[in-house]
């Protein structure tokens, strides 16, 4: 006699996923890493500080050992002054001036952008060649779900066999079982793009003003960006600048480096150069991301001078920066802004920067903004021909 069983799911106290030392401090310190741009030593000093209030190491597993770790397993090198080398012999006869500099490595520059992105993307999985829905249907390579009847000039490849042969038993019958071009069923699908980006990250003063550290968070969504584009949509492109008192661009390598200088915000030289290169893209689905929390304060003349005014909205400088909104939107360029700050004059000026663009603007805090981001990068997959 068959015995009777019962299906259910078992519930049990949640666990900590096994990790050893090493990959405990590792966490640790990847957030420590990010904090100080790149600073191998300064991560080292909080970690040890963070050790001794919170005991995260014991006897058997030291800081001096998770060093070593790192070392050996790629993330960080030692780099030695050879001036230093040559000065003469160290205690019991060696030769040195003691340990030499530490610096991170490509190798740990990839496992922050990995980790970025897992943070605030969520675990996206690696697809095949990345492209976005334009949201029309038509002739493409991802499926809709939606089903139509077939037109003239459709590929075979597109048609629904089995749609289409149910479609001709209904209309003919089993009997007399004939498919003609009337029975014939398409699945939709849609058109894809390919994006080219630009990202630019405000570094002016203002981005570390009031005990609050904005750059971080810039600089992780810089990170999880270019990670999810070069993993998800390889097709796509993504060029990250930098502007204060003047604006150039930076190698996505260098993000975990990046640090707020004492500069003012020249938010033209930066929708200059993000427009420039931009131009130089031969596709025509092309946008700029934003991410700044001030007003827009400074300009270079043509004489190479600067015109600086930190003191409300300077018109000449805002009016400016109306023209080079309105000049995006002629290349067919939109600009979503990213506006971390919520006094109400400068959520007028962004409010009539959009309107000039045509683009979109978003008013949040530090929180979610990696997600704000994301979802907009994906929605934007509307294809834009010039007319």
């Amino acid at each position: 006699m068959a015995m009777n069983t019962r299906k259910g799911f078992r519930f049990t106290t949640y666990e900590a996923p096994d990790q050893t030392p090493f990959e405990k401090l590792f966490e640790i310190f990847q957030e420590l890493i990010t904090h100080t741009s790149g600073d191998v030593e300064e991560a080292l000093d909080w970690l040890r500080e963070l050790d001794k209030e919170y005991e995260l190491t014991d006897e058997d597993y030291t800081i001096d050992d998770f060093i070593e770790d790192l070392k050996a397993k790629g993330f960080i090198r030692e780099e030695f002054d050879m001036d230093d080398r040559e000065g003469g012999e160290g205690e019991e006869g060696e030769e040195g001036g003691g340990p030499g500099n530490l610096s991170i490595t490509a190798k740990l520059e990839r496992v922050l952008r990995q980790r970025a992105l897992d943070q605030i993307f969520g675990k996206l999985k690696r697809s095949g060649a990345g492209n976005h829905r334009t949201g029309k249907s038509g002739r493409g390579d991802e499926h809709t779900g939606d089903f139509r009847e077939y037109r003239f000039g459709d590929s075979l490849e597109s048609i629904s066999m089995t749609e289409s042969l149910r479609n001709a038993q209904v209309n003919h019958g089993l009997d007399s079982f004939s498919l003609n071009e009337d029975d014939l069923v398409v699945e939709d699908t849609h058109y894809k793009a390919q994006m080219s980006t630009v990202l630019m990250i405000d570094i002016s003063h203002s981005m570390i003003l009031y005990g609050e550290d904005r750059i971080t968070p810039a600089k992780k969504v810089a990170m999880a960006l270019a990670e999810l584009i070069t993993t998800r949509y390889p097709k796509d492109t993504l060029e990250i600048l930098v502007f204060g008192n003047d604006a150039w661009p930076i190698p996505i390598k260098d993000l975990p480096y990046l640090k707020v200088g004492p500069y003012h915000t020249n938010t033209v030289a930066g929708l200059q150069l993000a427009m420039d290169m931009l131009r130089r893209k031969r596709n025509t689905n092309k946008q700029i991301f934003m991410i700044t929390d001030g007003k827009p304060s400074c300009l270079r003349l043509p004489n190479g001078d600067y015109y600086k005014n930190s003191v409300g909205l300077d018109e000449y400088i805002v009016e400016k920066c109306y023209a080079m909104a309105q000049q995006a939107r002629k290349l067919h360029i939109p600009i979503t802004t990213f506006m971390i700050a919520q006094d109400p004059y400068l959520m007028q000026f962004v409010r009539e920067f959009t309107q000039a663009n045509k683009g979109k603007a978003f008013y949040t805090g530090l929180k979610g903004l990696g997600e704000m981001i994301f979802e907009d990068y994906e929605q934007n997959r509307k294809r834009r021909i010039k007319g």
